[in-house]
């Protein structure tokens, strides 16, 4: 089977819609799922996925672009950052393995910094440093130097496991109130499992919680939430940054699975593909597998959706070899999409539709 791999590349431009366009434009050779900009922190997060080759491919244009188009000289924004193209986290998809998610990143760190001089910080999976550790100044370049590129910054880039990134603002807090309850909820405190959390303010004098959730199999938004709620804390709106995976779903995910978008892509190819084969079967597919794309990319984070999106993605497979087309990518990301989605079906869910769900399982082997 072939290797296929996810990034969540964070550049620090997140207010020029050309620059923002050119840098989702420059990861094209890659499948890009999404493209979700915030002005107030001034970043945007391209989602972007496929085989090997097409994932340097895609992220090393992306880079490129964002090392020619961004000046941090001239950059304002809450988050925290150390580079026009901050950090670049390689994620396994399927049976991918971690290893080989840390051996893509450091063929790319290469890569940086022979063709842009770009430094790079390696971080995550088996290099025993944090993103942390970078950001606070604890950790040396692992490539280029000595100094960061004038422009452009350094690069961080490692592999790591899915996570959620995910926001909440809060009302009746102050920053330092909120830092408190920040510091509070995190892991590294004994608060959740899994949490990471800042403390923002936003113009306006809004307070916002900025969380990345990395064991989605312990605490997810909802728990985020409950917890939350459990101290008494008013709310505000809720945001999933980026894309989520459909076993960490919360209402704040519709439109935003990461399943969804996977299945969405390659029903796109797909349609693609028929479209240069020609002939009345092809075109007609085409026709319909672009609409599948469409209801696939904006898929609900209900059960009923996901039980759904899930059957949608395992049938597209016999589709496209229906009419003669065999692509172990598109393959592999159709069965990632649905085992995926699957895994998100609750017992619940289950004992209402059990023939649907076994018909699935049966499907998807």
């Amino acid at each position: 089977m072939v290797e296929l791999f996810e990034s969540v590349p964070n550049f620090s431009e997140g207010r020029r819609g050309d620059v923002i366009d050119a840098i989702s434009a420059a990861a094209g050779k890659a499948f890009v799922l999404d493209t979700d900009a915030d002005a107030d922190h001034n970043r945007v997060v391209v989602s972007i996925a496929g085989s090997r080759t097409r994932l340097i491919e895609g992220l090393f244009g992306a880079v490129a672009r964002a090392v020619q188009k961004i000046d941090l000289r001239r950059h304002q924004g809450v988050h925290p950052r150390v580079g026009a193209a901050d950090v670049v986290p390689i994620v396994p998809l399927g049976e991918t393995t971690l290893d080989a998610c840390r051996d893509l990143a450091h063929e790319l760190g290469e890569r940086f910094w022979n063709h842009l001089r770009l430094p790079v910080y390696f971080y995550g999976h088996g290099e025993g440093r944090t993103l942390a550790d970078i950001r606070s100044g604890r950790a040396a370049l692992s490539l280029g130097g000595p100094g960061l590129h004038p422009s452009a910054g350094a690069i961080c880039l490692g592999a790591r496991r899915a996570l959620v990134a995910f926001n909440v603002m809060v009302f009746d807090f102050d920053l330092v109130a909120a830092r408190a309850l920040a510091r509070s909820i995190r892991e590294t405190a004994s608060g959740l499992r899994g949490v990471q959390a800042l403390a923002f303010e936003l113009p306006g004098r809004r307070v916002q919680l900025s969380m990345n959730l990395f064991r989605i199999g312990e605490t997810t938004p909802s728990d985020v939430i409950a917890e939350l709620s459990r101290r008494g804390i008013s709310m505000g709106a809720e945001q999933v940054v980026g894309l989520c995976p459909a076993v960490a779903a919360s209402p704040a995910a519709d439109g935003r699975l990461l399943e969804g978008r996977l299945a969405s892509a390659a029903a796109s190819a797909g349609a693609g593909m028929c479209e240069e084969r020609g002939g009345e079967e092809p075109i007609a597919l085409a026709g319909r597998l672009r609409r599948e794309a469409e209801g696939l990319a904006g898929l609900a984070a209900d059960q009923d959706a996901i039980l759904a999106g899930a059957e949608r993605a395992a049938a597209l497979t016999p589709v496209l070899r229906a009419v003669g087309i065999r692509d172990g990518e598109l393959e592999g990301l159709l069965q990632v999409a649905a085992r995926g989605l699957r895994e998100a079906v609750t017992p619940a869910t289950r004992s209402i539709y059990q023939a649907r769900v076994e018909a699935l399982d049966a499907r998807l082997g």
